[in-house]
């Protein structure tokens, strides 16, 4: 059995591989920061079940590859979902930053993070970045499934050894979160500007997501800017 790659399987795997170093550090930002909160002994656990999570939504996505690729409506729903975590992480942060351990954190607002909430909050986000990465993967390999099939697992072992470090690296370093969740953020907004073509048509809106995104963009500027003014005045 002759195991030799043509040009395009080779070309195929070369961006696969590309595309989930560049997608791997933003889902294991999520799942870390989703993690970063619960007591040590709860954390690798919620991991885990994150990573399996996440394997077992890429094979469902992978399954039905050929008309998610065909549906720009499902990429805006995963940008939406996606902003709906960047908005729970952000008050967790807030609430954080007041305090440096769980324990000081209840004299505060913040409530320390359950196992419960914090798996929620991972299975959302996986819901949203998992069909971001196969959408990435699929349209890569798109006539190669074998080639497929090797990147959504590499990406889910990527996923993996970079959220255990990442979870670590927060509990040290905060500063780290706030830049993680800017880069959901990004994310967020990149899936809703390719999604809203999709969304417009059924709305008779133009295509173009210049406006909508940006509208979008400013309004979660202007929340994040209410918010700090509002924490600082009435902050102790």
């Amino acid at each position: 059995m002759e195991l030799a790659f043509s040009t395009s399987q080779l070309w195929a795997l070369a961006q696969v591989v590309l595309i989930d170093i560049a997608l791997a550090g933003d889902n294991a930002v999520v799942v870390g920061m989703a993690a970063a909160g619960l007591p040590p002994e709860q954390r690798r656990r919620a991991i885990i079940l994150g990573i399996a999570a996440a394997a077992i939504l890429r094979i469902f996505f992978a399954l039905i590859t050929v008309i998610i690729l065909d549906i720009a409506e499902l990429v805006f729903a995963g940008g939406l979902l996606l902003v709906w975590v960047c908005y729970k992480m952000f008050g967790e942060l807030r609430g954080a930053h007041a305090a440096s351990s769980e324990h000081a954190a209840e004299g505060f607002d913040a409530k320390p993070k359950t196992f419960a909430a914090a798996m929620w909050q991972i299975t959302i986000a996986d819901v949203s970045m998992s069909l971001d990465n196969v959408l990435a993967v699929a349209a890569a390999s798109r006539d190669h499934p074998y080639i497929m099939a090797f990147g959504l697992a590499l990406s889910v072992v990527l996923m993996g050894v970079a959220a255990s470090y990442i979870a670590r690296l927060l509990d040290k370093h905060r500063w780290i979160g706030w830049a993680g969740l800017i880069l959901i953020v990004y994310v967020s907004l990149k899936m809703l500007w390719d999604g809203w073509p999709g969304v417009a048509r059924h709305f008779g809106l133009s295509p173009d997501p210049t406006v909508a995104i940006s509208v979008i963009g400013a309004a979660i500027a202007l929340y994040v800017a209410a918010d700090l003014v509002l924490k600082r005045r009435t902050g102790p």
